[in-house]
């Protein structure tokens, strides 16, 4: 029983990527299939498993309140939650750009992004999905580096949209809006690396 408590933590932090994933799917196929009309009904759609995702990360919060001994420490559990939620708010915060800024046409680096988004958090997945073996795991070490490369691509492809942004546009209502979403589009794959550097702090404090 005492190992089936335990594992409440890990298997909680497995649910709450499960619907960062969700959200980089349904950034990813927004993105690929771009429809400005459809911008207001995906921003709900994301929304709803933003509010899920929340309500999951709340209830673990209040559970542990109450737990005298969690598996890892409670600063670390809280701090990781509060990460993976930080992945699911950016993303969010995409789609929501598109619709407020009343996106018609995507910029070519912007489906490479949402790739590199939605890689970013399969790769998150299998990396938490770890976490309770972390004394034993070799998996997790290269989920880390391989979250830490896409984050490097991530912000190569965010300088080279900014360069071409700021060289080849002249409207200004137009630059301002699409440094916010090549702003947004990084900071999802600077979260995804937040996660996977949280995760190495909580192996290296208790191995």
């Amino acid at each position: 029983m005492a190992k089936k408590e335990n594992n409440y933590y890990y298997d909680t932090f497995a649910k709450c990527v499960g619907y960062a994933c969700e959200a980089a799917a349904l950034l990813q196929d927004c993105i690929g299939n771009y429809d400005p009309a459809n911008a207001k009904l995906q921003k709900d759609k994301m929304h709803s498993i933003e509010h899920t995702a929340d309500g999951v990360k709340h209830e673990m919060m209040e559970r542990l309140m109450k737990e005298f001994i969690p598996p890892i420490e409670r600063e670390d559990i809280v701090e990781l939650s509060r990460a993976i939620d930080n992945v699911v708010d950016s993303i969010e915060d995409v789609m929501q750009g598109l619709y407020m800024y009343n996106i018609t046409a995507l910029r070519p680096e912007v489906k490479e992004l949402a790739s590199v988004i939605f890689r970013s958090c399969q790769a998150m997945r299998d990396m938490i999905n770890e976490l309770h073996n972390f004394r034993k795991s070799t998996l997790l070490k290269e989920k880390v580096i391989e979250i830490n490369a896409m984050e490097e691509e991530a912000d190569r492809l965010f300088n080279e949209g900014l360069h071409l942004l700021y060289t080849k546009e002249k409207d200004p209502v137009y630059i301002i809006d699409w440094t916010t979403m090549y702003k947004c589009l990084e900071k999802c794959c600077d979260s995804c690396e937040d996660v996977a550097d949280m995760v190495e702090q909580i192996v290296m404090k208790n191995s």
